[in-house]
């Protein structure tokens, strides 16, 4: 009798213990379960260098990235990084690597190719390269980002253009102007002309200021794919030549929420609380 209260009294204790045992893997399994979703960060990597060919051409180059640790989905990094190919690795070191083989493979290239008419050259000349990212908000899971291009091979000056794309971090996609508007395209054209002179460019005469619309190339100003927007407007960003003569510069458009009233698509409306 007393060794079967004994063996009862052990394996009381074995199954209090295994409870307990159980009840801190559940514990320590919901605690993973719970476990916060990881902070979105922003970093960047750059490089900046250059050559001397010969004593009349030197070339610069210059390139900054962003870098999205948090970000994972190969087909949304693919997108945000459209202009530079061949990227595998998108993390920090994987980034840097590729801009200093960039840079390399630029040097490079250019010292090949002026070596056959480097010597009509008649004076001293820097020729350059430049691409540059630049975050310009990420609120309600939309990333923003512009893309800056700048080179110079020679004329009277050098040249840049202006990119701008959203990423819709709830769907890992690029926005397309359809996602947010359904306005016709006609009618935005009409807008787009009614508030051409908005946002001054800062191009200025010996009379001073020069409004946008006194230097227009076109008579219809397409609503572009270089668009981002704010808590109220939605703005299309134009490189020079694109819609305006180079003095102009780079021009900006805004769009006002309440012009596109009625057009604006529910659920892009609902995430952005526009009223």
């Amino acid at each position: 009798m007393k060794n079967t209260i004994a063996i009862f009294t052990i394996s009381a204790v074995f199954a209090l213990a295994s409870c307990k045992k159980n009840d801190s893997q559940t514990a320590e399994t919901n605690t993973t379960e719970v476990k916060a979703p990881e902070k979105f960060t922003v970093d960047s990597v750059k490089v900046t260098d250059s050559m001397k060919i010969n004593d009349k051409l030197s070339v610069n180059y210059a390139s900054k990235m962003l870098v999205f640790p948090t970000l994972k989905d190969k087909a949304l990094l693919d997108s945000i990084y459209y202009d530079k190919k061949g990227i595998t690795d998108f993390s920090k070191n994987g980034l840097q690597s590729f801009l200093d083989k960039d840079k390399t493979e630029f040097f490079s290239s250019t010292k090949e190719k002026s070596s056959e008419w480097i010597a009509d050259i008649q004076y001293k000349q820097t020729w350059e390269a430049g691409s540059f990212m630049k975050l310009l908000s990420q609120t309600d899971d939309f990333l923003q980002i512009e893309y800056l291009f700048t080179s110079y091979e020679g004329g009277a000056h050098g040249n840049y253009s202006f990119a701008a794309r959203v990423f819709d971090l709830k769907s890992n996609k690029k926005l397309n102007l359809k996602d947010i508007t359904t306005m016709p395209q006609a009618r935005l054209s009409e807008l787009l002309m009614k508030n051409i002179d908005k946002l001054p460019s800062g191009t200025t005469d010996s009379d001073g200021a020069v409004n946008n619309s006194e230097m227009l190339l076109v008579d219809v100003i397409p609503a572009n794919k270089d668009f981002y927007f704010d808590e109220k407007n939605l703005y299309f960003h134009y490189s020079p030549y694109e819609i305006a003569a180079f003095a102009a510069g780079d021009i900006v458009i805004p769009v006002s929420w309440e012009e596109l009233k009625g057009t604006v698509n529910p659920e892009f409306k609902k995430r952005m609380k526009i009223n």
